[in-house]
């Protein structure tokens, strides 16, 4: 085993040596920078087998590393070659691009932000840069550099801190006086870069506080903007105070550690005030998203704040690295170690910000999480509305539920007449689909129901009551919401169904009976009776209209947030124009009108519109969709019956049609709600921590009274006075 690794690490220095052997200081940028990526590459991607490390913790590219510092402490000439190639690095780069600018977008705009990262995802990085930042992220492009970064010793960051002093210092400091010699010079201009990179950082901080679309967002006391105007003036009298001459190069003698101590001390005051400020301003941002949550969430605004934040988490970092500098302190020997521990914490962070300016998904759940939130709590709110716990609401949720199958019989009946009319695919979904739409609005108007939009509105609703399920009293209570959910939806699904069948085909007979044939015609009816089949693709059809009524809600939520979000309500009531045109009271009224209702409208035109063009676009796709939506195929079903006579009962064709509506009665809704269920889970980032507790209730339940679930249970009876 030992001879194994020896061999393994002789193959490793040797490699080293090769790679060493091409190194090029004077080479050109594009040659030099590459030479970085290699370097890294070979610490990353050690030929040492996981034999090698099972003795260690330390993880390889750290052993590599050792290496390498060993062979450059061994070899002069090449140490003298990769600090001639570092110090010809850092004097083409400015470290400030790096220091201030990296892990933030170069607009504040989160679409523009997204078309970046997919560009960076898609497209390859070239080594031909003067951005020290785009060289980082080429060099450090593995997941897993934050973590080898992090593990590095400090008796391993001293020695690279070494070679980064020795690449600072220009080659003529030896004989530079005290307090002038190379490491105050390297010090110096490390600690030049470090403060032009907090002004750039301050001068964005403010840019975007100052912007009208945040500071207007703030709190009353907030929109002052005090912290923020006061940051600038206390790092402008912290540089002042580091700029001032160390007690070191003046008057060395007469002031000595005294002056070095009350320097320290005038600098920590300065410092912990700065620190205050950066609270103070966190403090105010914050109230941004409270005035979000209240009037609507904007994805703009809130990649905008979230970038603001960041930019105060990135000061502070950049503080840290600038007290730990020598000239800071006013001792050019003093707090090495701690200078290099917060640089490390910093190339650390910038290690895991490369990974996640690569990441679209991390941008989009990160940002959306507000919006999904706020969606999430409108449909719940909405949701409350469809669930029924006593028997007269019972009742009156199929006497919904029936009028609404009594429309979608008229709807089935103009879907058959436009599938008449040859129209192209696109026209023929978009006039099915304005069908749809003219349906369910209809049935809104009406204030009756489509028992399928229940579930992707009543799933937020029941994932508001997951916030607490610690105590049995809780379990149960989430059980009895979701045995009210469940006969919810079974009195829905059977008002639409025992409607609309025969409505269609109470219609077709009087058809037959008065004009001697059915509207819907026997070829028609015998398609649609064999397309309904189970043994079809009737259940993957059901589940994917299911995923579109769970989009349906999405749109719903997203309408009222924008309702919200642009002051829509208000603009209709107090609108001098509108106001002149319809009149005071008409306006008020159309304002809580559509205040009220946005959402209903929006889900409905959507829903509409999805089931009549997805199939359409489908098929611009060479991909082969039909809806399958249970109230529909209901009615389907009974204009086949119309047309084909009752003896088409006898038929197997039709039982397997009867089956295939149940699975799609059930796919609709089971797919819808648990989208719409997931969703509002992670919106909340709720954690079912008792979901053996829960599952164990829902069956015991199912086992002790099966019938809760689909018939809501008498009343207890009011005991006499």
């Amino acid at each position: 085993m030992k001879a194994q690794l020896r061999s393994l690490w002789r193959q490793a220095t040797w490699d080293l040596n090769s790679l060493l052997a091409t190194l090029e200081p004077d080479a050109e940028p594009a040659e030099r920078n590459l030479w970085w990526v290699r370097l890294v590459e070979w610490l990353r991607h050690a030929p040492v087998r996981e034999e090698a490390g099972a003795a260690t913790e330390t993880p390889l590219p750290v052993l590599r590393l050792k290496l390498l510092l060993q062979v450059l402490e061994r070899e002069p000439a090449f140490r003298e070659r990769v600090v001639e190639l570092l110090a010809r690095t850092l004097k083409d780069m400015d470290a400030t691009l790096l220091l201030a600018d990296f892990g933030f977008a170069p607009r504040m705009a989160f679409f523009s932000e997204v078309g970046e990262r997919i560009q960076r995802r898609l497209l390859p990085g070239t080594p031909e840069t003067r951005d020290l930042a785009e060289l980082f992220q080429l060099v450090f492009s593995a997941p897993q550099d934050a973590h080898w970064l992090d593990a590095i010793d400090e008796a391993t960051l001293a020695r690279v801190s070494t070679l980064v002093v020795e690449a600072l210092t220009p080659a003529d400091a030896g004989d530079a006086p005290p307090g002038r010699g190379p490491r105050a010079d390297a010090g110096s201009r490390w600690r030049t870069a470090l403060l032009d990179a907090l002004m750039f950082c301050i001068s964005q901080v403010e840019a975007t506080a100052f912007s009208a679309e945040v500071r207007t967002r703030m709190s009353r006391s907030a929109q002052a903007l005090a912290p923020f105007r006061q940051l600038r003036r206390s790092f402008e009298s912290l540089r002042e105070l580091i700029d001032r001459p160390a007690p070191g190069e003046v008057h060395a003698a007469s002031r000595g550690e005294g002056g070095t101590r009350a320097r320290a001390t005038e600098l920590a005051q300065a410092v912990s005030y700065m620190r205050a400020l950066i609270d103070a301003c966190r403090r105010d941002v914050a109230t941004v998203h409270e005035h979000l949550e209240e009037h609507g969430i904007s994805v703009d605004i809130v990649f905008a704040v979230q970038q603001l934040q960041a930019r105060l988490d990135r000061i502070e970092r950049l503080l840290e690295c600038l007290l730990s500098t020598p000239r800071a302190l006013g001792d050019t020997n003093a707090c090495a170690g701690e200078g290099a521990r917060a640089v490390q914490r910093l190339m650390v962070e910038f290690a895991e910000t490369a990974q996640r300016r690569r990441s679209v998904r991390a941008l989009l759940a990160r940002n959306y999480s507000l919006l999904a939130r706020k969606v999430v709590e409108r449909s719940a709110e909405t949701g409350e509305h469809y669930i029924t716990r006593t028997r007269a609401e019972y009742l009156e949720m199929v006497g919904r539920a029936a009028g609404g199958g009594a429309i979608t019989a008229i709807t089935v009946f103009v879907k058959f007449l436009l599938g008449g009319l040859g129209l192209s695919p696109f026209f023929g979904g978009l006039a099915a689909g304005l069908n749809y739409a003219v349906s369910f609005v209809a049935i809104q108007l009406a204030h009756f129901t489509l028992a399928t939009k229940q579930p992707a509105m009543t799933a937020p609703a029941m994932a508001h009551r997951l916030g607490d399920v610690g105590t049995d009293e809780a379990v149960e209570r989430f059980v009895d919401e979701l045995a009210h959910l469940t006969r919810t939806q079974v009195a829905g699904i059977l008002g639409n169904v025992m409607v609309v069948l025969p409505c269609v085909w109470l219609v077709q007979w009087l058809a037959q009976v008065t004009f001697g044939a059915p509207l819907v015609g026997e070829a028609k009816a015998r398609y649609a009776v064999d397309s309904l089949s189970l043994l079809g693709w009737t259940p993957l059809f059901a589940a994917a209209t299911g995923v579109l009524l769970f989009a349906s809600s999405l749109v719903a939520g997203w309408a009222e947030n924008w309702f919200v979000l642009h002051r829509m309500g208000s603009a209709l009531r107090w609108n001098p124009a509108i106001r002149m045109r319809l009149g005071t009271s008409r306006a008020q009224r159309w304002s809580t009108y559509l205040q009220t209702h946005i959402s209903g409208f929006a889900g409905n035109v959507s829903l509409g519109l999805m089931l009549g063009l997805v199939p359409a676009i489908a098929v611009f796709f060479g991909i082969h969709f039909d809806v399958r939506h249970v109230t529909l195929a209901s009615g389907q079903l009974g204009a086949a019956l119309g047309a084909l006579g009752w003896q088409l009962v006898l038929e197997p064709a039709f039982w397997l049609a009867v089956a295939g509506i149940a699975v799609t009665g059930v796919l609709n809704v089971t797919v819808s709600f648990l989208l719409a269920f997931r969703l509002a889970l992670r919106s909340r980032n709720l954690r079912l921590r008792e979901r053996t507790r829960l599952y164990a209730a829902i069956r015991s339940r199912l086992a002790r009274r099966p019938a809760s679930f689909l018939w809501p249970p008498r009343a207890p009876r009011a005991q006499p006075a």
